[in-house]
């Protein structure tokens, strides 16, 4: 059963009329009548009862008629989503975050032009670190992700475009004499307990900090590490050192801790948009562009 046999029964059910329908679909009458006679040869059923003087549904046909409708219209809704798809309009984007990306506007704006611009596309979020982004998008598990600076070589089939550059913040507890200072060098930080990311907990952040440390003449003392950024500043406030994070993060208020500036010009950090180097189709093409465009307006 083909859909133009669908289509020819539905224009002689609607007109009552092997004539009217023919002139309706655009076809001679003979091959009409012969389509129909196929059609209801394949189904074993007569749809129509036909004489010379008028053309009248069975019951067969009259229930036939329903789901033919039905499915023509369900053809016509496929065909719809699968062009919009095409065209970048419909289907689902699965999107990669690490945790600070929440707290950047940027993000916020992108997703909500997004969704505004794009309402027929499913978002699917994932947050994870950098590192397990990288991979994920390499193996065509992730479309697109919001990234932060990684301590390793990029994958080769992961291009990065940056959005922006954001500083590193000091999180000091607010007792520490260190909170007295509105903006403190890296090197003012050697002898202190650091609570950072563990090394392979795929975050940049880890390599950064030893970076600058070194760069400012010394190696940090690393006094406990945690997965969580809310950990991480939970720990600062009780008194268990201090940390480096992206800026972002002073969204997170917590009593008990103070963010202060870095001194150093190199106490940044950027934030990219990760996705495949052969492209992610229409979809994530769109989202990097209205990301890109979002970006340059900051």
């Amino acid at each position: 059963m083909e859909l133009r046999h669908l289509r020819y029964f539905v224009a002689v059910a609607e007109e009552l009329s092997f004539t009217r329908a023919a002139e309706r679909l655009h076809i001679g009458q003979p091959p009409l009548s012969q389509q129909i006679q196929a059609l209801e040869a394949e189904i074993g059923a007569k749809l129509l009862e036909r004489n010379k003087r008028r053309v009248l549904l069975t019951e067969a046909g009259r229930l036939f008629l329903a789901d033919a409708r039905r499915m023509l219209a369900l053809a016509e809704q496929a065909k719809e989503t699968a062009h919009r798809a095409h065209m970048g309009e419909a289907g689902e984007l699965r999107v990669g975050f690490t945790f600070s990306t929440p707290f950047t506007p940027l993000f916020a704006k992108v997703v909500r032009r997004y969704r505004q611009a794009y309402p027929r596309v499913l978002l699917s979020f994932q947050e994870m670190t950098t590192l397990h982004q990288l991979a994920k998008i390499e193996a065509r598990e992730l479309d697109v992700g919001f990234v932060r600076p990684a301590s390793m070589q990029l994958p080769h089939k992961v291009a990065l475009t940056k959005l922006r550059s954001d500083p590193l913040r000091l999180v000091l507890p607010t007792d520490s004499p260190l909170a007295r200072q509105e903006s403190i060098a890296v090197k003012d930080l050697a002898g202190q307990a650091f609570v950072v990311f563990p090394k392979d907990a795929g975050t940049g952040i880890y390599h950064q900090i030893f970076e600058l440390c070194r760069a400012a003449g010394f190696t940090p003392h690393i006094a406990m590490e945690a997965g969580e950024p809310s950990t991480i500043i939970g720990l600062v406030a009780a008194g268990c050192g201090i940390s480096v994070l992206p800026g972002s993060f002073e969204g997170i208020h917590m009593e008990g801790v103070v963010y202060r500036p870095l001194a150093d010009p190199e106490a940044t950090t950027s934030m990219l948009l990760a996705r495949h180097t052969e492209g992610g189709g229409p979809l994530a093409e769109a989202f990097v562009a209205l990301a890109r465009a979002a970006a340059e307006e900051h």
